[in-house]
């Protein structure tokens, strides 16, 4: 067939195909493997140019020299953290192509940012409209590059220190629960009273996006996985199906592609910066993920030198910190000279040299190996269980639940990750740095648990701690710090019982908007009768029965998940929590401590504070709990109902969730591009159903109602039909708005639907709408 668009790439073996399908996804058809993944490199320039430039730039600490002085610190901060060990023991942790295969990728992204330095027609607009250009990249940029991962739990040790150096352990207790439980020590040596609220500033400035939209974000940063046996599907054979979930974005944070070569046949989607494919199959076997949630990371507090602040103390000396100068390029401005400390344990993230103190980050995602997701290029080419367990003790970041399915029916789940030991604390707090709290090694990956084909038939996971039973947590600690369970306990609702699920059925689930936390709080809301409400307010009586005639089902459409959402988050959670915390704290105190552990408020607070109040009020709110709690649920529900009808109307036919609750994507750079630009990159809006706490997570942040969190990506893999695969990736496939594949997805997306995933060259030929021809030099 004719091709619409031809290339010469640099480096190919032979020629190449890209077949774009009507959707947007890149079918890649080389004749050699590391042909494929330098097409891959091409394609994902090719789509989503400034994306890959910008992570790079934000990954390497180079953004300063692009956006100006106000990026010089958040460069430093990245390049802190950046990966500075050997790099031949880093290639090998991953396989032992690793290394090839990411220089053929980056040849191929090079052959692209040539094309279009060259032809400038073809440059994405962000480069234009803010005058730089795409840089140049090298294969160890991937292994240098860790601050944009996932990881845990630094920030939840930091914040329960903070919390016990003011308070009553019991606030920590409202604030976040730890599961499995456990009693918090303060080790030995650690004085909380030396640890600052911004310690983990400059960590933060290197793990968070610098998001230039104006758009907070929520934390949900975690995913929904399952897999069925085939005696659980119509199919008769296993069904497997991913939503990850991380901040919504345009472009997305995903991108689909297919890899066909001599001895790859994979298909799915993984971040387009990265080679290879993360979720998806091979033909062969299918595999999925969601995070899970091993604590990576530590906060080490040290004692420093009077007389020099640049030597900590360790065991019985003096030692110094080892100090990295570098130079950050800035445009508009000199050049600024920074300097990189770092401790035995890792970065120097805080110093206080009036105090003595300096703090270090020690995180096992700059050890070797520890890129994040480039671990997908081992298990994506497996064939078979034992292969992919075998890939699983190479997998290093972030940490992961694993799930897998192949043809002959098995279906199998495998957490992986890097997990340390600590052989004289539990990682819940920070611990002193001078030598008595050490980590011993890492974990082999036969320590976590593992289960395969079970007789009920599934298997499950969605960033719950679901450690077995029988684990020995205490012994071989993981983390104390979970998700919510909400999502996983309504998965084992619809999965309970026998009734066998098609393709169809498993999307529909991915949009499940029903909320079992409200499902709990209605049922307490129904022991105040309407009569007791107040007799003579029908507005109230009104409200209550609509609630109570509820089935806790937040669909777009629904009146009483309009009345429930800005009920509970906008009045009940902040009540419930402020009753509560006015026991714990002087009354000066209050609103500062409410700010902790709301939710809505901090990111690190457990949903779950305000159910346990709700439901176990005698133990929180005194004897008199159960009144003080009715008489929390009628006052806020009467100012919601007027909220509601300020927001909605007083006609109740007009109430809908969704009317509220839209998803609305702006683009990273909106603030630094001019109206028109903003106006052309901005995606929506589009009526959203569900909450933070539905398996169709859309969490948004109640001041504004906008979903600012979720799963974007979904797929659905029939296995062993691969044909029969769903997939959807919003809002597009493409980073530029002049493409017909920039936004194409978004309706799809918001209303629950999902397009095939051809995989068969026979259909995908059948559905390609643009061809393009790569060849060789010569």
């Amino acid at each position: 067939m004719t091709a619409d668009e031809e290339h010469v790439l640099p480096g190919l073996d032979g020629p190449a195909e890209i077949l774009i399908d009507r959707w947007g996804v890149p079918h890649l058809y080389a004749s050699t493997l590391y042909d494929v993944f330098r097409v891959q490199g091409f394609n994902a320039a090719r789509d989503r140019l400034w994306q890959l430039d910008f992570w790079r730039r934000r990954g390497l600490g180079l953004l300063a020299e692009v956006f100006g002085p106000s990026m010089v610190e958040r460069d430093r901060a990245s390049r802190l953290f950046s990966y500075r060990g050997d790099m031949h023991p880093e290639w090998l942790s991953y396989g032992s192509d690793t290394k090839r295969v990411a220089t053929a990728f980056v040849d191929g992204v090079n052959a692209w940012v040539r094309l279009v330095l060259a032809d400038r027609e073809r440059l994405p607009l962000e480069f234009r409209e803010l005058g730089y250009e795409p840089a140049l990249w090298a294969p160890e940029d991937f292994a240098r590059i860790r601050s944009n991962g996932l990881y845990y739990n630094l920030d939840s040790e930091v914040a329960r220190a903070l919390v016990l150096r003011d308070h009553d352990p019991r606030v920590e207790d409202l604030r976040r629960r730890r599961e499995p439980p456990v009693d918090l020590v303060v080790p030995e040596g650690l004085d909380l009273s030396l640890i600052p609220d911004d310690v983990l500033r400059v960590y933060r400035l290197a793990i968070d996006p610098p998001d230039l939209s104006g758009v907070r974000e929520t934390a949900q940063q975690g995913s929904n996985n399952w897999v069925l046996a085939p005696q659980r599907t119509t199919t008769g054979r296993p069904l497997l199906a991913n939503d990850p979930h991380r901040a919504l974005s345009v472009p997305s944070l995903r991108y689909l592609a297919h890899l066909s070569a001599p001895g790859l046949d994979v298909i799915g989607a993984g971040e387009p910066a990265l080679p290879g494919i993360s979720i998806g199959h091979n033909g062969r076997i299918a595999f999925g993920l969601t995070i899970f949630s091993i604590d990576q990371e530590d906060l080490y507090v040290y004692r420093t030198n009077p007389d020099d602040p640049l030597e900590y103390r360790y065991q019985d000396r003096w030692e110094p910190m080892r100090v990295v100068r570098d130079t950050v390029r800035v445009k508009g401005g000199e050049d600024v000279e920074v300097e990189l400390r770092y401790t035995r344990h890792g970065p120097v993230v805080h110093e206080d040299p009036e105090r003595s103190t300096a703090f270090a980050v020690r995180a096992a995602w700059l050890e070797p190996g520890m890129a994040p997701y480039l671990g997908s290029m081992d298990y994506m080419r497996a064939t078979n269980w034992d292969q992919f367990l075998a890939a699983m003790n190479r997998w290093g970041a972030p940490p992961e639940n694993q799930l897998f399915a192949d043809p002959s029916g098995h279906i199998g789940w495998k957490p992986a990750g890097l997990t340390p030991i600590r052989p004289t604390w539990n990682g819940t707090l920070p611990v002193p740095g001078d030598g008595r709290y050490e980590w011993a090694g890492f974990r082999d990956m036969d320590e976590l648990p593992v289960a395969t084909d079970p007789e009920r038939g599934w298997l499950a996971t969605a960033n719950e701690m679901n450690l077995p039973e029988d684990y020995p947590a205490h012994d071989k600690v993981v983390s104390f710090d979970w998700y919510p369970p909400s999502r996983a306990e309504r998965l084992a609702e619809v999965f309970a019982g026998d009734r066998r699920f098609s393709p169809e059925d498993l999307l529909r689930l991915q949009s499940d908007f029903v909320s079992l936390p409200a499902r709990r709080i209605v049922r307490r809301l129904a022991r105040v009768s309407a009569d007791d409400a107040a007799t003579d307010d029908v507005t109230t009586s009104d409200a209550l029965r609509l609630l109570t005639a509820w089935d806790g089902d937040l669909a777009p459409e629904s009146a009483p998940g309009a009345l429930f959402e800005v009920w509970y988050r906008r009045h009940l959670r902040p009540a419930l929590l402020r009753a509560a915390v006015a026991r714990l704290v002087p009354a000066d105190e209050v609103d500062a401590v409410v700010a902790r552990v709301t939710p809505e408020e901090s990111l690190l607070a457990d949903p779950r504070g305000d159910l346990a109040v709700l439901e176990r009020p005698v133990e929180w709110l005194g004897e008199d709990g159960e009144a003080v709690v009715d008489e929390i649920l009628r006052s806020t529900l009467a100012s919601a109902v007027a909220e509601v009808e300020r927001l909605l109307g007083p006609d109740r036919a007009q109430w809908a969730w969704g009317r509220l609750h839209v998803s609305r994507l702006a683009h990273p750079l909106s603030a630094l591009l001019s109206e028109d630009t903003r106006a052309r990159l901005a995606v929506g809006p589009a009526p959203r159903g569900g909450s933070g706490d539905t398996v169709g997570n859309t969490a948004y942040l109640p001041d504004t109602f906008v979903q600012t969190g979720g799963a974007t990506f979904r797929i659905v893999v029939d296995v062993g039909d691969w044909d029969g695969s769903l997939v959807v990736n919003s809002p597009g496939q493409s980073g530029d708005p002049d493409s017909p594949h920039y936004a194409d997805l978004f309706e799809m997306w918001s209303r629950g639907q999902a397009f095939p995933l051809c995989y068969s060259r026979e259909r995908v030929e059948a559905v390609t709408e643009r061809r393009i021809r790569l060849r060789p030099p010569g």
